[in-house]
């Protein structure tokens, strides 16, 4: 795991989006993540795009979740976060149809969840990911299994609550329910680029990078990958206790 800490989220954000842009194949799979987290890196992808740097066309993207039961237009619904990140705006090159979420809207989520997992297969090239307070990745929320594939899941009062502001801070309006890709799934990625930025997210950092790998901080698992680089801003680093050997290697 490497660990790379700058002083502010969005120069470590460039950072990162200089990695995917060098790293994704031809044609490759990128995994996508959404919240608040990677919309910087996204922006760059789209700069770096409109200078003719970098495209994802021919590429696909695969989204980490989406909730179930949310309206089809819904504005956070995630695949309308991700078109508008990804296809619209200016792009990235990624044409709609090769934008791939699962189907949140379906009459048996179970079934849906089984498809997604069987579409994704063998995995992606590069997977971006954020990470939730209590250690979240995707919404593999505390507890559950380490070694799970994609399922329904149940979100906790606190992911809810974190995510409450982007429903006008009425946490009854965050659904409780969602489709996401489990830890094995994300592990089976080629590459993956983690962004943490904030205070907010010191602790999970810490309990996921120097802690031990546990049910209690999903993201723990990432330590058993073999090419996983974490992207951190000065405040979410501030409870690493190796922060400053991490930053003489890079």
């Amino acid at each position: 795991m490497r660990i790379i800490i700058r002083d502010t989220a969005q120069e470590a954000s460039r950072l990162a989006a200089s990695q995917i842009i060098t790293s994704l194949p031809t044609n490759g799979r990128l995994g996508v993540a959404t919240g608040s987290t990677p919309l910087a890196l996204y922006g760059f992808l789209r700069e770096a795009h409109a200078a003719g740097e970098f495209t994802l066309e021919g590429c696909s993207a695969w989204a980490l979740d989406e909730y179930v039961q949310i309206p089809e237009d819904h504005p956070e619904r995630y695949r309308n976060v991700l078109l508008n990140e990804l296809v619209e705006n200016g792009g990235t090159g990624l044409a709609a149809d090769d934008l791939h979420t699962p189907d949140g809207a379906a009459e048996d989520p179970e079934q849906a969840a089984r498809d997604y997992e069987s579409q994704i297969a063998p995995g992606v090239d590069v997977q971006i990911l954020g990470l939730g307070s209590n250690g979240h990745i995707g919404f593999n929320e505390p507890a559950g299994s380490l070694s799970s594939r994609t399922h329904v899941g149940h979100l906790t009062p606190t992911t809810r609550s974190d995510n409450a502001r982007f429903f006008g801070n009425d946490i009854d309006a965050v659904p409780s329910l969602c489709i996401t890709q489990g830890l094995a799934t994300i592990m089976s990625a080629r590459e993956i680029v983690l962004l943490a930025f904030g205070e907010g997210k010191a602790e999970a950092i810490a309990q996921i990078v120097e802690g031990g790998v546990a049910q209690r901080w999903p993201g723990s698992i990432l330590q058993h990958h073999e090419n996983v680089t974490v992207y951190v801003d000065e405040a979410a680093a501030s409870r690493l206790d190796l922060a400053d050997y991490y930053k003489t290697l890079n």
